[in-house]
């Protein structure tokens, strides 16, 4: 017998119909590639796909776009404050530097003046730096850095461009004290350069006093006052400052006058200390019938050289050709002459 085949298998409606099927695929596919190389629908109908799905791309791209702009915006900051933090160091550096232009420029002014006032008196001066000041607001005093080794002595006068300032009352080797003239314990003889009225002038701790003015000396605000020689400590002609103000004092008999200092004696970073025996310029004198001005030469000790017939030259006279005296106290004696510096 013949071996046993099995019942007869049925053929599939599906093995039939795959090839039926993938002949219709590739003739609609010949299809649309004709019709789409002959009206180009096709490639219309892409784009218009494209404007429907491009918000979908937009939101897809939305994180990376965002995690770039993060970056780039901390980039930015973080390059931003470096840059200005740079640029505030260099605007600190360049304040510094101008501020100390600015000061280098004002020493130089200060120390040309000073220069120029020595060269134009003729003065035998000195320059010396002021170390510091003392800060007791009933003593005005300074401290020069130039001492005994520089040549500096007790009683030299100090004075700055503008006139006189005071005068060196102790030594070391290498410091000096210069007591002002606003200090309550300095007293200066002198005169007023428009009539030649000898009067004292008082330290006031920080201004000038002119005590015991006769009313009848005609001193008026605005008068120069100038050191006088006497006593030999502060030479002839130097300013020491002008009338501000005048007023009675208690006794009603005399005025006092309070006066403004010639020299800046609270600024500037140097003096000059005068050297003795030194021939000094001092302004032209007028004489009271309107003659020539006469110009002295006075030496630094405070005396005026003999003329050629050996006689010193006198003092000037009023116009009622008197010679002006010292005032006179309420008692009616005249007040003795201070020393520079009273104990």
């Amino acid at each position: 017998m013949p071996p046993y085949a099995g019942p007869p298998i049925a053929s599939r409606s599906g093995d039939a119909a795959s090839p039926l099927r993938l002949l219709a695929y590739l003739v609609l596919a010949i299809t649309l590639i004709v019709l789409d190389d002959q009206a180009g629908w096709l490639a219309r109908l892409r784009d218009q796909a494209n404007v429907l799905v491009q918000p979908a791309w937009n939101l897809a791209g939305l994180p990376g776009r965002l995690g770039n702009q993060v970056r780039d915006n901390a980039a930015s900051h973080g390059q931003l404050v470096a840059e200005n933090r740079q640029l505030r160091n260099n605007l600190l550096v360049a304040n510094a530097r101008l501020t100390r232009l600015q000061t280098a420029a004002l020493d130089n002014a200060q120390l040309r003046e000073l220069l120029n006032v020595a060269e134009r008196s003729g003065l035998d001066v000195q320059l010396a730096p002021i170390l510091d000041i003392d800060l007791d607001p009933v003593k005005q005093r300074l401290v020069l850095a130039a001492g005994s080794r520089e040549g500096v002595h007790v009683g030299q006068a100090v004075i700055d461009a503008g006139g006189l300032m005071g005068q060196v009352i102790s030594v070391t080797a290498s410091t000096s004290t210069v007591l002002l003239l606003t200090d309550p314990d300095h007293a200066v003889p002198v005169t007023v350069a428009r009539n030649g009225v000898r009067l004292i002038v008082y330290g006031r701790g920080d201004t000038l006093e002119l005590r015991d003015i006769p009313l009848s000396a005609g001193v008026e605000v605005g008068d120069e006052i100038v050191t006088s020689g006497l006593g030999g400590r502060f030479p002839v002609g130097f300013p020491v400052g002008s009338i501000a103000a005048l007023r009675p004092d208690d006794t009603h008999a005399f005025l006092v006058g309070e006066l403004k200092p010639a020299a800046a004696l609270d600024r500037g970073r140097d003096v000059l200390l005068l050297r003795p025996g030194s021939p000094i310029r001092i302004p032209p004198v007028v004489t009271a019938a309107g003659g020539q001005p006469d110009t002295p030469v006075v030496t630094a000790a405070g005396r005026q050289p003999a003329n050629a017939d050996g006689q010193r030259p006198s003092l000037p006279t009023s116009a009622d050709g008197q010679r002006p005296s010292l005032p006179t106290s309420a008692d009616g004696q005249r007040p003795s002459l201070p020393p520079e510096v009273r104990p």
